[in-house]
């Protein structure tokens, strides 16, 4: 079957609503928001049902056209973005935007792939419970593609990943059939628990359609605390203190260096310096508690004392209000964005355990400073789970061009390292395209020969995403 007749079929699947043809109505679908991917595809494809995303792929499989599946494309691994060649089509889960179902009672959504996190956190705040999955790209990320990408944020250290909040999923499979696994059930011991297949999964096994997530019962209490600590080893034994001294209650922990501020300061418009006094690194943390009580902020104020006594941390401040919070979480957000104002930055996504992230700072830091004089380090993250994001802006003053061509050369320093201290090259973005030749040199034969063996069945003619994750 030719391309376009292969088209023609997808529209009458999908209707002229659901197929995209033109280059300028694809062009975002195709460029991943950072600018280091760009492909090319003959169409993409946006399904409004399950039952329609199963004609497609079936259609595609029997074509062999390879399908790169995407949700809000907000991968920073170009794992959502098709090649240059052009071959490939993008099928877009956009229009899969419904909640299918919330039970408060059970503590479950039942949710498409399509649906924007910042939606359904809004839906399960509408029942008085939490998803309590967030990130930066929240008002974009959309629920197949956390899946797909096993994503992270900032309440890992509470609630886990994308994977600990997923109890069912529904799933296309490369042949077009679909995989049920809607289940709401917590426990269900009746052989292998296929949905891990399928989530951090990356679209290569099958496309994610909808998913049942796990709600909790929204916090009453919501403590948040800037602090200055005088080192890494300093912010891993408060975190430790605060958690023993709160019952666990620590739902976020973020790690910054002063250098991370100076750049938000400077560059993002209302970031103010909470603290009187410039200090060398910084903690954010929030803590939450299911009622109200005032013994619960005095405890964490005691807490925050001792830390001072035992030298942990030399100043604080403690949002008094919700506009105070939401003021302390703008500093973080805004590191993200005033990093690119400052020229070139590799960065590296990577993951430690807590206990040994003080070590990988402080040997990474060296390392990468005596390979590139003047490089920058800016290190941030959510350090109560051990993730680490080890930027790098460029020398000032140097040729950007040129600092970016040795992103290979730094990032296999930096790795390096990592796997030193037992750590992962990929914490919460995924391995897409970009990550994908290193897999050989973090996973065992035994490791890369099963999951060659699982997509091998799963995916036999391998049409779903091809050339990402898997070497």
């Amino acid at each position: 079957m030719t391309v376009s007749a292969l088209l023609d079929r997808i529209r009458s699947i999908v209707g002229p609503n659901g197929l995209i043809t033109e280059p300028a109505d694809m062009a975002p679908y195709l460029a991943e928001w950072r600018g280091r991917f760009k492909g090319d595809s003959p169409a993409v494809v946006r399904p409004a049902s399950t039952d329609e995303v199963a004609a497609v792929v079936k259609a595609c499989a029997e074509a062999g056209q390879p399908i790169v599946p995407q949700g809000g494309n907000t991968s920073l691994v170009g794992g959502s973005i098709p090649y240059e060649a052009g071959t490939e089509i993008v099928l877009s889960l956009s229009r899969m935007n419904r909640i299918r179902d919330l039970d408060p009672l059970n503590y479950t959504m039942t949710a498409e792939a399509g649906v924007v996190l910042k939606t359904a956190q809004e839906a399960a705040k509408e029942q008085d419970r939490l998803l309590p999955m967030s990130l930066g790209a929240e008002g974009t990320a959309q629920v197949g593609g956390l899946i797909s990408t096993n994503a992270g944020g900032i309440n890992v250290l509470r609630y886990g990943n994308m994977r600990d909040l997923v109890l069912g999923l529904e799933v296309v499979l490369p042949d077009g059939r679909v995989w049920n696994g809607l289940r709401r059930l917590r426990k269900n011991n009746t052989g292998y628990d296929l949905k891990h297949l399928f989530i951090g999964g990356e679209g290569t096994l099958g496309i994610i359609t909808a998913a049942v997530l796990k709600l909790y019962p929204r916090p009453r209490q919501v403590e948040t605390a800037f602090v200055a600590v005088p080192d890494p080893e300093s912010a891993i034994a408060l975190l430790a203190r605060l958690r023993a001294a709160s019952g666990d209650a620590v739902a976020a922990y973020e790690l910054m260096s002063r250098r991370c501020l100076e750049f938000a300061l400077k560059h993002v418009a209302g970031t103010v310096d909470p603290l009187s006094e410039p200090s060398p690194w910084y903690v954010l943390t929030e803590l939450t508690a299911g009622t109200q009580s005032d013994a619960f902020r005095e405890n964490f104020e005691a807490a925050l004392g001792e830390a001072f006594e035992a030298g942990l941390a030399t100043d604080a401040t403690l949002a008094a209000s919700e506009s105070q919070s939401n003021q302390l979480w703008f500093i973080r957000e805004a590191i993200v964005e005033a990093q690119k104002f400052e020229g070139g930055s590799i960065k590296n996504d990577v993951s430690i355990p807590v206990s040994r992230v003080a070590e990988f700072l402080e040997k990474a830091t060296a390392a990468v400073e005596a390979a590139c004089a003047g490089i920058r380090v800016t290190p941030f993250g959510h350090v109560g789970d051990g993730n680490i994001h080890f930027n790098l802006s460029q020398p000032a003053g140097a040729d950007t061009a040129a600092y970016m061509d040795r992103w290979e050369e730094i990032t296999h320093i930096v790795n390096g390292i990592v796997l030193e201290l037992d750590g992962s090259i990929s914490a919460e973005h995924g391995v897409g395209r970009f990550k994908k030749d290193d897999m050989p040199h973090i996973k065992s034969p035994v490791e890369l020969d099963l999951m060659r063996a699982v997509k091998a069945a799963v995916d036999p003619k391998g049409i779903m995403n091809p050339g990402k994750l898997l070497p």
